[in-house]
Order: structure tokens, then sequence, then C-alpha cells
């Protein structure tokens, strides 16, 4: 526990330094920019002035060399102009998708901080549910948690559809028991035309607790307005997983003892009276 959260501050320091670096830059760039237009601006009116001169008579070699020079200095300039200008615009989108990422990683700092705020178990499934549909897009999906005596994977949670619509599967099973079997993250290769396959989800996400797999987040649709997924999307899903998966343990063995010190409280309660 205490390593994931040193290594989510780990990379939300990481952002938090590029982000710093990107305005520095942008800075830069506007001054190198501004700087060249007037140098450009200063070139025009000593050409005008020399381009005066020889309209007055036949212009020297000298002058014709002066202006040849500046000719060439002016669009040296444009050029230089041109390309700052078109490293302002790729930053300016580099330094817009890093805004997106930092505001998800606080987002998901946020959210990491509701999973582990109570131990209720139908309340963190819920936080997690809200997670899935805010910070990744998801419409349709469900939690599947492993049952360890059967081996099977059922759907605890769900969004857009019923636990009872979603099939139970076998550890090792198809595309969801296993990857609930290797602990590997599932993406499909094409979003365009998918449709709902219980089989063959949209995505599936292994909930692990080091290397050890308690259940799988399958997505079968995205809202309208996920088009596809984002490079930040995979970073959330893995740090999703590994929280959502200590969330919910913590939960379930505190409502299991819980469960159980309730029924040998109601048994001493019993034999006392």
């Amino acid at each position: 526990m205490a390593d994931q959260e040193k290594d989510q501050e780990s990379r939300a320091e990481e952002f938090l330094q590029v982000f710093k670096k990107g305005a520095e830059f942008t800075t830069d760039l506007l001054k190198e920019n501004e700087r060249l237009r007037y140098q450009n601006l200063q070139i025009e009116e000593q050409l005008k002035i020399l381009n005066s001169s020889a309209g007055e008579g036949a212009p020297s070699e000298e002058l014709l060399k002066k202006i040849k020079k500046l000719e060439d200095e002016k669009t040296e300039i444009i050029n230089r102009i041109k390309r700052v200008e078109e490293e302002n615009i790729d930053f300016a989108n580099r330094y817009v998708e890093i805004e997106n990422e930092n505001n998800m990683l606080a987002n998901l700092y946020i959210a990491s901080y509701q999973l582990h705020s109570t131990l209720d178990f139908k309340e963190v499934l819920q936080v997690i549910l809200e997670i899935v549909i805010n910070l990744i897009g998801a419409e349709e999906f469900s939690i599947l948690l492993l049952d360890e005596k059967t081996t099977k994977l059922e759907a605890v949670a769900s969004e857009g559809l019923s636990n009872s619509e979603i099939p139970s599967f076998e550890l090792g099973e198809g595309i969801v028991g296993e990857m609930a079997k290797t602990g590997d993250n599932y993406f499909i290769d094409e979003l365009a035309g998918y449709e709902r396959d219980f089989n063959h989800p949209l995505v599936c996400i292994p909930l692990k607790i080091k290397e050890h797999v308690i259940g799988v987040i399958v997505i079968y649709k995205l809202l309208v307005q996920k088009e596809k997924f984002n490079d930040v999307d995979y970073e959330l899903f893995t740090l999703l997983a590994g929280h959502a998966a200590t969330a919910i343990f913590s939960s379930k063995l505190y409502t299991d003892s819980e469960r159980k010190l309730n029924t040998i409280q109601g048994f001493i309660d019993l034999m006392t009276k």
C-alpha cells in the first residue's frame, strides 16, 4: 500500500516537472517569436531606405550587396519565425495533453481516497462504478470477483447491465478467465463497429494485489463522447486496478469479520440468558 502511494506521488511529481518546464518553454518561444518579428521589421525599414536611395540614381555595387544581404537575412528570419511558430503550436498541443493528464491524475487521487475512506463493501463497489464512468467514460461494464472455492468469476456490481446478464467465467476460460489467470490487461484492437459480446469485452482489467488476482473489471460499451482510449486511459486502468483491488479486499475482510463477530456475540448473548 505504501509502495503504491509512493509510486503515485512519484508519477505526480514527474507530471508536475514536465508541466513546469512546458510553461517555461512556451514563454521562451513567445519571447523568441517577438524578438524575430521585431528584427524583421527593422530589416524591412532598412530595405525601404536602401531602395529609396537606389531609386535616386544608379545603385552602387556596395549598395546592391547590402540590399542582397538584408534580403537574405529577412528570408532567414521569416523561416525562423515559421519554425518557432510550428514548435509553439506543437508544444501548445502537448501542453494541453499534459494538463489533461494532470487533471485526470488529480481525479484519480481523489477517487483513490474515496475508495479507501470506507470499509463498507457495497460502498466500495459503488465508488468503483463511479470512477469507471467518470474517469474512463464507460457506459456498460461489470466488476467480477473470483470465488476461490469454485474458481469462478461472478458479477458483483454492474453499470448499464444487471448482474444476472453477466455470465460467470471459469478461471482460464475465454478472454475474461484468461486475463484473471495471467493478470494481464486486455484491450480490443479496434473499437469501431464493436457490438457487445460478453465473451469478448472491449476491455478486461484484472484486479490485483501484487500478483494475486481477486477479480476483473470488464467493459462492454463506452459513452457516446468517448470515441477511443487515450494514452492516459491505459495508465488509469493500471492504477485503478491496484487501488480498487486493495479496497475490495479490505472491505470484504472487514465485512466478513464483522459478520463473524456478530454471530459470536449473538451466540454468547444466547448462552448467557
